[in-house]
């Protein structure tokens, strides 16, 4: 892990070209050379300094993991972005961002003075989605975080307003610092999927992804919009391909399949009286045949 993020040598001695090749795993030429690709832009940024993440860390009483410390004093934050040729204009499509230290804030802000005190908030989804998990048997699946004081969560991208993917720090207490951290996507619809475990596991799935449109969708029940699919199947086949197979390993119940036993039982007990009938035709048809027969060949004679 370290690795990734870390320099061997000074920065100054690094090209542009190679900071950008070493930090997107050398994305950067993967893309200039695929069809259609354009306007490959990375951008390059100062290193964090320490004593902005010890600041972090103690204003939100939260430890950062160390690949992503790593990540932060190396460069403070990540932008790449990408764009395809139609019909001679340039169409932004991929974006692989993560925000930086300064931009790592709370995905929950504290309630405003003026709000009405009634007035819903998103820690009242909490109860119902408990409610729902326990009636749809997903009770075995990973605790997803809360919206109150037991999750700590900071925002890492914000997926182009198609969702947010977070740093979740979870079974939280008051006082205490966190230092467990998960990587998760809240989709529109204000629901939680996990995404990895660390951030070097992101790290990589964002950089295969080549950070099309809604790829974090592939790892919730339903997938992405048919347009983000039709991106992703011309430029990630591959990946697109597998990632159909491992959506839902309990069997796709999101997609339509068709049984033929289901779909067909009422023609398969139709073949026997078919036969029959068919037999009984037959021999209906050959008696008239032969009988029509005799009264031309008599109408001859």
């Amino acid at each position: 892990m370290n690795a990734i993020f870390q320099m061997e040598e000074p920065k100054q001695s690094l090209t542009f070209k190679g900071v950008a090749e070493r930090l997107t795993l050398g994305i950067t030429r993967i893309l200039e050379n695929m069809p259609g690709v354009v306007d490959v832009r990375f951008a390059e940024r100062e290193p964090a300094e320490k004593r902005s993440l010890l600041s972090w860390e103690q204003k939100n009483t939260c430890i950062l993991p160390e690949d992503l410390r790593d990540f932060y004093l190396t460069t403070d934050g990540l932008t790449l972005t990408w764009s395809v040729k139609l019909d001679n204009e340039c169409v932004p499509l991929g974006s692989m961002m993560i925000n930086s230290v300064a931009r790592l804030c709370p995905l929950l802000q504290p309630v405003s003075l003026f709000s009405l005190p009634n007035a819903p908030s998103l820690a009242d989804l909490d109860w119902e989605e408990e409610e729902d998990d326990t009636e749809s048997g997903t009770a075995n699946a990973p605790a997803a975080p809360h919206f109150d004081s037991r999750s700590c969560i900071f925002e890492l991208d914000s997926c182009g307003g198609n969702g947010k993917v977070c740093l979740v720090y979870k079974n939280c207490t008051p006082g205490v610092v966190a230092q467990q951290s998960e990587i998760w996507f809240l989709d529109c619809s204000l629901c939680w999927h996990l995404l990895t475990t660390t951030f070097t596991s992101y790290y990589r799935l964002m950089i295969t992804h080549l950070g099309l449109p809604e790829w974090q969708y592939a790892f919730t029940p339903y997938g992405p919009s048919p347009q983000a699919k039709q991106w992703a199947s011309l430029y990630q086949p591959l990946t697109f391909s597998s990632e159909l197979n491992l959506a839902d390993p309990a069997g796709d119940f999101h997609l339509n399949k068709l049984d033929p036993t289901k779909a067909f039982k009422g023609k398969a007990k139709t073949p026997v009286l078919k036969k029959k009938q068919s037999t009984q035709c037959s021999l209906g048809s050959t008696a008239k045949s032969q009988g029509s027969t005799g009264r031309h060949s008599g109408g001859r004679r």
